[in-house]
């Protein structure tokens, strides 16, 4: 039997769906494919986008103008090898003694002699800090007394606890002492270890033969000798002792303020 015209419209109107349906198929998997491949080019772009960025910036901070200009690290400042602040002329020592007084508490009175030919950056310095009036109302806050080996008074911090000023500091070190051997009555510059430009305000006074071993930046700046009432730092301070030396507070027990310095 021939078929109806009803079952042909049929026919192809289920021709016509599944021509559809493959055509839809199609472009979904085409737009699957289109999709995944704009995503890895996303991807990529970003990437070369960051590659490039990080090639750039190294180029412009190690070869190009933006290389940072050479700056030492917090720990090799410390040894840094300049003078740092308001620090005077060698020229002002005059090549010359220079005679003055110190007192401690008003009881200690000391007579000094500077030797501004030895130590001529030093004796300048400490001349200026006299002069400017910085050393009155200072106070003296470690003191060592070890009779054969090492007995000194410090003096001179900024914060009275043996901090540094961090505006001031000059080098090298200068007539430091033969044989690390610091004589009874020598008065030297302080520093920290191994960094022969950390000398500023800070100075020490050995009221019994000393031995400093000497580090890498030698050893310490010898400005001059205390030539009369050396005695009254052992009598009127050292006999005190120290705060506690157990827990490494080694300030002398009895307060010592340097109440007048004067130098000529």
């Amino acid at each position: 039997m021939a078929p109806s015209k009803s079952q042909d419209r049929e026919a192809r109107e289920a021709r016509e769906r599944l021509k559809r349906y493959n055509a839809r198929q199609t472009v979904h998997a085409t737009q699957l494919k289109r999709r995944k491949r704009d995503n890895w080019l996303a991807v990529a772009g970003v990437v070369l986008v960051a590659a490039l960025a990080a090639t750039v910036q190294v180029v412009y901070f190690t070869t190009g103008p933006g290389m940072p200009t050479p700056a030492p690290s917090a720990s090799a400042s410390a040894g840094a090898q300049q003078n740092v602040g308001d620090v005077p002329s060698p020229e002002a020592a005059e090549g010359r003694d220079w005679t003055g007084t110190l007192a401690l508490n008003d009881d200690v009175k000391l007579d000094i002699t500077l030797d501004g030919a030895a130590a001529p950056q030093g004796v300048a310095s400490f001349i200026q800090d006299i002069e400017s009036g910085y050393y009155v109302g200072k106070t003296c806050h470690r003191l060592v007394d070890q009779k054969g080996s090492a007995q000194l008074l410090q003096c001179g911090s900024l914060d009275g606890k043996g901090g540094s000023d961090p505006g001031y500091s000059f080098g090298p070190v200068e007539n430091a002492a033969a044989n690390d051997l610091y004589v009874k009555g020598t008065i030297a510059l302080a520093r920290q270890k191994d960094n022969g430009y950390s000398q500023g305000h800070q100075f020490f006074i050995t009221f019994g033969d000393s031995t400093f071993p000497s580090d890498s930046a030698g050893g310490y700046t010898v400005i001059g000798t205390v030539t009369g009432g050396l005695s009254g730092i052992a009598k009127n301070i050292a006999s005190g002792g120290v705060v506690n030396e157990d827990s490494g507070n080694t300030a002398p027990k009895i307060p010592v303020t340097i109440t007048a310095a004067t130098i000529k």
